[in-house]
C-alpha cells in the first residue's frame, strides 16, 4: 500500500534523461531499488552463464522453490525467515551435489525433492497462514514474488554484501569452473578437483537464488539467472565474452524494468520477466530465419 501510494506522486516521463534519472534516485526506494537490482543483476548473469554450461536449469529451479520453503519453515518455528531462505537452499544444493553426479542422475534426484520440497512448502504455508496475523499474512505472496519498490536501505546494502561475495568467488574460480564445465574427464585428468568445484558451484548458485529473493522473489528468479545466459550463449561463442554479456544483459533488463515500473507503475517483477522473454524469442526468431535465408554453399 505504501508503495501505490508513493508511485502516485511520481511524475511523468520525459525525452530529458538526465532529468529523468535524477528524478528517479532524488526518492529512496528507488535508491534501494537500484543497488539491489543492480547487484542482483550482476550476480544472476556471471551465475548463469555457468548454470547453462553444466545443464543445471532444472536444479536451479528446483533450489528456486526451496528459498520459498525455507523461509516459511524458519517463520513457522518462530526464527528469522531469512535463516531458513539461505540454510534450507544451501543444504539442498550440497544434497544435490552429493547425491547427483551425472546430468541423467540429477533429473531423478532434482525432480524427486522438487516434489518432496513443493509439498512441505504447501503445508508450511498453510500452517503460517492459519496461525499468523491478518498484518504478517502477506509473507508467503513477498517471498513468492518479491518487490524491488519495496526494499528498505538494509536489505539492499545486504543484498550488495552478499552479491560482492559471490562475485569475487566466481572469479576466483572460473577458468578451473569453465575447464570442468567443458570437459570434466580431462580436468579430472589434469588433477582439477572437479567433484569439489561443483559443490562449491552448487552453493554460489544457492547463495544468489537466496540473495534475490527479496528483491524478486521465488518464482521469478529465472528471469535473471537463466534468460539472459541463454540469450549470450546464442549470440557469442567465445566463453568469457558470454559471461560478460549475460551480466550486462541482465543489468539493462532491470534497469530497463526499474525505470519501466517507476513511470507506468507496473509491477517491476513483470516488467523484467516480459522483456527477457521477448528478448529471447527475438534473438532465437531471428537466427532461425537468418539460418532459413542463407543460400546452401555451391
Amino acid at each position: 500500500m505504501t508503495e501505490l501510494i508513493l508511485l502516485s506522486d511520481i511524475p511523468s516521463f520525459s525525452l530529458n534523461l538526465i532529468s529523468d534519472i535524477h528524478e528517479m534516485l532524488s526518492v529512496d526506494f528507488m535508491c534501494y531499488a537500484f543497488q539491489a537490482g543492480t547487484m542482483v543483476s550482476l550476480v544472476s548473469g556471471l551465475v548463469g552463464y555457468f548454470i547453462i554450461l553444466r545443464n543445471l536449469v532444472f536444479a536451479t529451479e528446483a533450489l528456486g522453490h526451496v528459498t520459498f520453503t525455507g523461509a516459511l519453515a524458519a517463520a513457522v518455528i518462530g526464527l528469522d525467515p531469512l535463516v531458513g531462505l539461505f540454510g534450507a537452499t544451501i543444504l539442498v544444493a550440497l544434497l544435490l551435489g552429493v547425491l547427483g553426479t551425472r546430468v541423467k542422475e540429477n533429473d531423478v534426484v532434482v525432480g524427486t525433492i522438487l516434489a518432496w520440497i513443493l509439498g512441505l512448502g504447501a503445508l508450511f504455508l498453510s500452517i503460517y497462514t492459519t496461525k499468523s496475523s491478518a498484518t504478517n499474512s502477506t509473507l508467503g505472496v513477498n517471498y513468492l514474488f518479491g518487490s524491488l519498490f519495496g526494499l528498505q536501505e538494509e536489505q539492499a546494502q545486504q543484498t550488495v554484501i552478499i552479491g560482492l561475495g559471490i562475485v569475487l568467488s566466481l572469479l576466483v574460480i572460473a577458468r578451473p569452473l569453465l575447464f570442468a564445465s567443458l570437459d570434466p574427464d580431462v580436468a579430472m585428468a589434469r588433477g582439477l578437483p572437479v567433484r569439489g568445484l561443483s559443490l562449491v558451484f552448487l552453493v554460489l548458485v544457492a547463495l544468489s537464488l537466496a540473495e534475490a529473493v527479496p528483491a524478486v522473489g521465488s518464482l521469478l528468479n529465472s528471469a535473471l539467472l537463466i534468460t539472459p545466459a541463454a540469450i549470450a550463449q546464442r549470440l557469442v561463442t567465445r566463453p568469457f565474452v558470454a559471461l560478460v554479456l549475460s551480466a550486462v544483459l541482465a543489468l539493462l533488463f532491470t534497469w530497463v524494468g526499474l525505470t519501466v515500473g517507476f513511470y507506468a507503475s507496473y509491477p517491476v517483477s513483470f516488467v523484467i520477466s516480459t522483456i527477457s522473454f521477448v528478448t529471447y524469442v527475438s534473438v532465437v526468431t531471428w537466427q532461425r530465419l537468418r539460418g532459413n535465408l542463407t543460400p546452401p554453399p555451391k
